[in-house]
């Protein structure tokens, strides 16, 4: 099985071959018992390519469900050995951060005896650890594979454009296109806020390209600093900036053609066997502290 979740991941026996560290006729022999075994074609070449058939496709869900699952159940057999709980999860950069850690810290005094193991990382990164059984669930502002995840909604969050209160606005609200003058400073790739910000545009006909200077930092702390001094404007969550908004470092600016709300979601891999257990987790961390 580990040898078809790594020739779904390459989509070619040699190099799924390389990176197991096995021959080729081995693949194939994994590949041709696993068909055998299921009775259905797997792969099939298309235009000398080789593709997941329909039934591939299925068993590669079923397949990666089954190694979170199988992984998880390792950690909670050894718990149970050392007569302990554990929880691994991750969460986003501005959920982590900042919507996060109040809950967090009500369901720790509710439960003293639980190792908890929280990863804080961008939206792609955390959907890759949980397909590897890394990481028990997640919390995301970024888009997802909803065939291949259930989730719950945690909250809708405002996204907004901010600037330096240094930065002289005009009374009357301004328009998007009317920002391409300024210095964008942005999330690195695979970040959920930027995610949003670049499907936003794309629906408006718009890119990154069309602000005068691109600034790209992996740090939200490092960016509103740099907004803070006036090096440019961004756009993220209204709950990653509500202390600058409220201290006047930082002010939102108003456009009148861009109100973007976007969920946080709680979720999990899909077919999961501890769906009861995740939506107990999801009551007790989406309390209000």
């Amino acid at each position: 099985m580990e040898t078809f979740l790594e020739a779904c991941r390459t989509l070619n026996f040699t190099r799924a071959a390389e990176a197991l560290n096995i021959t080729q006729p081995a693949v194939t022999q994994h590949i041709q018992y696993l068909e055998k075994y299921y009775g259905t074609e797997l792969f099939e070449y298309r235009n000398k390519q080789l593709r997941l058939t329909p039934a591939g496709e299925q068993l590669r869900w079923a397949a990666t469900a089954m190694v979170h699952d199988e992984q998880k159940l390792k950690r909670d057999l050894q718990d149970l050995e050392n007569v302990r709980q554990s929880l691994r999860f991750g969460a986003t950069l501005t959920i982590g951060e900042y919507a996060l850690p109040a809950r967090l810290a009500k369901f720790l005094h509710r439960h003293p005896q639980t190792d908890v193991h929280m990863l804080v990382d961008n939206t792609q990164n955390l959907l890759n650890s949980l397909n590897e059984g890394k990481l028990d669930f997640a919390v995301v502002e970024g888009y997802y594979t909803k065939s291949e995840f259930d989730s719950l909604l945690w909250t809708m969050e405002p996204y907004i454009c901010v600037c330096s209160s240094r930065h002289a606005l005009p009374p009357q609200p301004l328009t998007l296109s009317g920002m391409f003058r300024e210095n964008l400073i942005l999330r690195n790739p695979g970040s959920g806020s930027r995610e949003v910000l670049e499907r936003v545009l794309g629906e408006k006909g718009c890119r990154f390209s069309d602000f005068r200077h691109i600034v790209e930092i992996s740090d939200l702390l490092v960016i509103k600093e740099l907004v803070k001094a006036d090096c440019g404007i961004t756009f993220l969550y209204q709950k990653a900036v509500e202390k600058e908004l409220q201290e006047g470092s930082i002010q939102k600016v108003r456009l009148a053609d861009f109100e973007v709300y976007h969920e946080f979601t709680f979720l999990w891999r899909k077919g999961s066997i501890y769906e009861a257990e995740f939506h107990s987790i999801f009551r007790e961390l989406c309390q209000e502290p």
